[in-house]
């Protein structure tokens, strides 16, 4: 093979030299010798020829010119010779050869022992797997019971401890003081018996059997226990002068776990505390009120009786029954005054009875009701909080307050129907008002119902004084109530401060109902007023009269309140209308003929024709009259306005108004005297206009 690869090598190294002529060499071909039968096709070889012109080993061949027998000859030849080589080769190696399959047989023997062995070991590596597998179940099965066995420890350790009785927990509970460990000893015997009679194994067990009676035992003892121990604390709230809140916060509620108790394990019992605490704060703070009471009726300042009214003459109502009371406690039956200030003091402390007794003052009962009030209200939220927080129950706030309120009923019952205190009525009912804005913004509602009550109560009482008051306007009798003088009458006074009184208690709340009162009011009034004026003989008397009135009444409500409102502006109108009657009056008084030479004659004009012209005779007597008087008229006038009008300010007002009206009608002749032929002759007795109005200006800085 070797030298097969040389020789080939050697003819691809020749090839690579000579030229390739494959003509010749197909040429050399004798075909006939090589196909013996006419079966095989030439067609193609032309192709394969070409195909294999640049193979290097058919180059080789073709290139030293030999025929292919030839050449398959020598391939033959040598690769017999390689066989040959190779036989001898093995024949050299037999020896290595049968040691080569002696050690592969033993081996192979080492091979079989050793699967044999490795089969051993599978088998008992199986057996050890099961054998894991079951240790891995026993195991997982252990875990299993000791979590079951874990489970039924912890319950069975709660059921223990659930159940039993320490000797600790019976020592306390029988012969311990009712203290904070007490309480915290009820709390785990309550425990105990919730857990005893929630669930229904627990019940059938015996174990529970064996310690259910001490339980039972345990139970009715401190129920027993803490019952004598509430009713005592209970006791104490009927001392005297003991101070129920202090008691209630810093002793009572400490021991409120003892009502849950109680309400959980002993119902009767709580049922007892409930109700002998119940008892006692009705008595005790109906007793306390009822003190309270009484020694605020030995403040109380009497304002008005039943014949204290706008329209009763003062003549009338007794003199020896009138004579010790001050004059100042008379004004305030209609007039507010000070008393407004009670709204301003809503959320003050109540009064001290002893201390205003020992200082000898007396107040109105508008004071007093706001003082019972505002203990009222403290003492009922403080109670009512107590009540929610310490027995957890609101209700029971109006079983405590059923005796106060009643009390508080009585005293109001004797009270209201004999006060004829028009003014109290509507300040306690604003007072009622303020008090029901403090509970609510306290967000505490045990005291809406009895406001309320108190409120309806109120208003058909005021409603009913209101009406004497206006009734005893319009039955009023008008000769006896006449006096003699001009001044502003007292009953108009007395109307004006009662209508300004009501108009400032309502300037902030608006109440439609009582402006409609006050209308009718006006309207009797207004009646009473023009029946009283008629009585003078005069009409000068009676306009001085009305005007002195209407301007009382209009300075007082102008002190109610800045905008007067609609009664202001009505008063306002009839004192303009009748000052300027009385304008006219007085000037008519003094200058008689030029006013009414003005009125009928002052407007025509001389120079077109008229039945009975002016003439300068007519017009001189008035010219000459006027200047010779008109400074001691002014004077007159100036007097006589200021002993008529009893309002220095409104009478100067008048007499400037007088005074200016005078210098219209004396501009008014002057103008007409300038028409009339020949007037000028009158210019040496006309008055300058300039001096009237410095005279004007005289009485002008004197207002």
């Amino acid at each position: 093979m070797a030298e097969v690869a040389d020789n080939t090598s050697a003819n691809a190294n020749n090839g690579q030299k000579s030229f390739f002529d494959l003509g010749s060499f197909v040429g050399d071909l004798n075909i006939e010798d090589e196909i013996a039968s006419a079966d095989i096709s030439l067609e193609g070889l032309e192709e394969e020829l070409q195909e294999c012109k640049t193979d290097d080993v058919v180059a080789n061949i073709l290139s030293k010119g030999t025929t292919l027998r030839e050449y398959t000859k020598g391939v033959e030849n040598n690769l017999r010779q390689v066989e040959l080589d190779s036989i001898q080769d093995y024949i050299k190696e037999s020896d290595n050869l049968v040691s080569l399959h002696d050690q592969i047989r033993d081996c192979d023997m080492i091979l079989t022992q050793m699967e044999t062995l490795l089969s051993g070991f599978q088998g008992e590596i199986g057996s050890i797997s099961s054998d894991i597998k079951i240790l891995q179940e026993k195991s997982m099965d252990m875990g299993l019971r000791l979590k079951n066995r874990k489970v039924a420890e912890s319950k069975l350790a709660k059921f223990v401890e659930d159940i039993i009785v320490p000797p600790r927990m019976i020592d306390i509970i029988v012969d311990g003081e009712v203290n904070e460990e007490y309480m915290r000893t009820l709390e785990i015997l309550s425990k105990k018996l919730k857990y005893s009679d929630a669930d229904l194994m627990v019940k059938t067990s015996k174990a529970l059997k064996d310690v259910r009676p001490e339980l039972e035992r345990l139970r009715q003892k401190a129920v027993s226990k803490v019952f004598d121990f509430m009713v005592q604390k209970l006791y104490s709230l009927r001392k005297p002068k003991t101070n129920i809140q202090i008691l209630q916060q810093s002793v009572l509620l400490k021991y409120k776990y003892i009502l849950s108790f109680l309400k959980e394990h002993g119902k009767e019992v709580y049922l007892e505390v409930r109700a002998a605490y119940t008892d006692t704060m009705n008595k005790v703070l109906s007793a306390q009120f009822r003190a309270y009471i009484q020694a605020l009726e030995k403040l109380q300042l009497d304002i008005a009786t039943s014949n204290d009214l706008i329209g009763v003459e003062t003549r009338s109502t007794g003199l020896f029954l009138r004579g010790r009371e001050p004059l100042k406690n008379r004004s305030a039956v209609f007039a507010l005054g000070e008393r407004i200030n009670i709204l301003k003091e809503i959320e003050e402390p109540p009064l001290i009875p002893h201390i205003a007794e020992a200082s000898s003052k007396k107040y109105p009962y508008e004071v007093l009701f706001r003082s019972l009030h505002k203990l009222l209200m403290d003492t009922a939220s403080s109670e009512y909080l107590f009540c929610d927080d310490f027995f957890g129950e609101q209700t029971m706030f109006y079983d405590i307050f059923a005796g106060p309120f009643s009390v508080i009923d009585e005293h109001f019952g004797t009270i209201l129907p004999n006060s004829f205190d028009a003014i109290g009525l509507l300040l306690m009912i604003r007072i009622i008002y303020h008090h029901q804005l403090v509970m609510s913004r306290r967000r505490i509602p045990c005291l809406d119902s009895y406001l309320d009550k108190v409120n309806i109560a109120l208003w058909p009482r005021f409603k009913m004084v209101f009406d004497l008051h206006l009734n005893s306007l319009r039955n009023a009798n008008i000769r006896t109530l006449w006096e003699d003088d001009v001044h502003p009458h007292y009953v108009i006074r007395r109307y004006a401060e009662f209508t300004a009184s009501l108009i400032h208690l309502n300037v902030e709340y608006g109440d439609g109902q009582l402006e409609l009162n006050l209308e009718r009011l006006r309207m009797a009034v207004d009646d009473l007023l023009v029946k009283l004026a008629q009585m003078f003989a005069k009409q000068k008397q009676q306009t001085v009269f009305l005007i002195n009135n209407y301007d009382m009444t209009i300075s007082v409500l102008k002190e109610a309140g800045p905008d007067g409102g609609k009664i202001q502006q009505h008063f306002e109108e009839l004192l303009k209308n009748n000052t300027s009657i009385f304008v006219e009056e007085l000037l008519l008084e003094h200058f008689s003929d030029l006013i009414k030479f003005v009125k009928t004659r002052g407007s025509e004009d001389p120079s077109i024709g008229t039945e009975r012209p002016i003439t300068i005779a007519e017009v001189e007597p008035i010219v000459k009259d006027f200047a010779s008087r008109w400074k001691a008229a002014i004077e007159l006038m100036h007097n006589d306005v200021i002993t008529s009008f009893s309002n220095f300010l409104c009478g100067m007002d008048i007499l400037r108004a007088a005074l200016t009206q005078l210098l219209l009608y004396y501009t008014r002749l002057s103008d007409c005297i300038k028409r009339i032929n020949g007037g000028s002759t009158l210019n040496k007795d006309l008055v300058s206009i300039s001096s009237i109005m410095y005279e004007i200006r005289k009485y002008s800085r004197t207002f």
